[in-house]
């Protein structure tokens, strides 16, 4: 577990009305905070290499946010300098038929990283414990229990050699009209508006508890979760880079050993 300001300790109660959104950390200016996130950056992509060649480790990351607050621009920016052979993206949508046939987990496990990979989930499992909730697509007799079957999940990955680091990206709701307003004036934003988006907005204080319990009973030490401060875009880039970057310094990466009598070869 990654020691952070962000970090939601195992055990905490979380009150996410009461977490600051707006932080900007230890940073002067928007200008220190991109040049930091680019120096973490440059050393998570030569610590990907390592990871991929080593083929020992995997790296999860999940991301879940209320709509506007960042997922595609977090995945474009922390991960698009990545060699796309070791890094994988999936972003869950509703549950097909066949999807809604197995077990909640069923979906979530096969598209969880094998060795030598980057994982990234753009929403995950937790939309079972939060938009099933709020909806009431599953009783409460069902999703009260899903808690312990997501951690015990996770575990399952974490000892299995799966670094897990699950982050919720924080923002007010009053930064998030300002996003949707922004996509319903800029014609090259347009296509990121959903109509459904506003009817979604009208149930954050559902969608504040459900987070509430969802990261309170849902932080371990072997997947823990981070409250990142998402209205202004740069920090939020920092601070994922920053936790993923000690992340990977924290495994014994290493390229694997050459051949026997590598010396002896010549291309001739």
């Amino acid at each position: 577990m990654i020691d952070s300001p962000y970090l939601i300790k195992p055990g905490s109660k979380v009150r996410l009305e009461k977490i600051r959104t707006e932080d900007t950390g230890k940073f002067k200016s928007k200008q220190d905070g991109e040049a930091a996130s680019r120096k973490n950056l440059d050393k998570i992509h030569e610590l990907q290499e390592v990871l991929y060649a080593q083929g020992k480790h995997s790296m999860l990351i999940v991301l879940q946010a209320m709509d506007a607050a960042g997922k595609d621009g977090t995945i474009d920016y922390i991960f698009s300098g990545m060699n796309p052979q070791g890094c994988q993206v999936t972003s869950f949508k509703v549950p097909t038929p066949l999807e809604k046939a197995h077990d909640f987990l069923w979906r979530i496990h096969i598209a969880a990283p094998p060795m030598g990979m980057f994982g990234i989930f753009n929403r995950s499992h937790y939309e079972s414990v939060v938009v099933e909730r709020i909806h009431g697509y599953a009783p409460k007799e069902m999703w009260k229990h899903r808690y312990d079957h997501i951690n015990n999940f996770e575990r399952l990955l974490a000892n299995e050699g799966t670094t897990i680091l699950k982050f919720y990206l924080h923002i007010s709701k009053k930064e998030q009209a300002e996003r949707m307003k922004a996509r319903l004036s800029d014609p090259t934003k347009n296509w990121k508006f959903n109509a459904a988006d506003l009817a979604e907005r009208k149930l954050w204080d559902d969608y504040m508890s459900a987070y509430n319990d969802a990261i309170g009973k849902c932080s371990t030490e072997h997947a823990p979760w981070y409250v990142v401060p998402a209205d202004k875009k740069w920090y939020r880039n920092w601070v994922i880079s920053d936790v993923i970057l000690r992340a990977l310094k924290s495994l014994d990466l290493k390229f694997p050993d050459p051949i026997p009598d590598i010396a002896k070869f010549k291309v001739v």
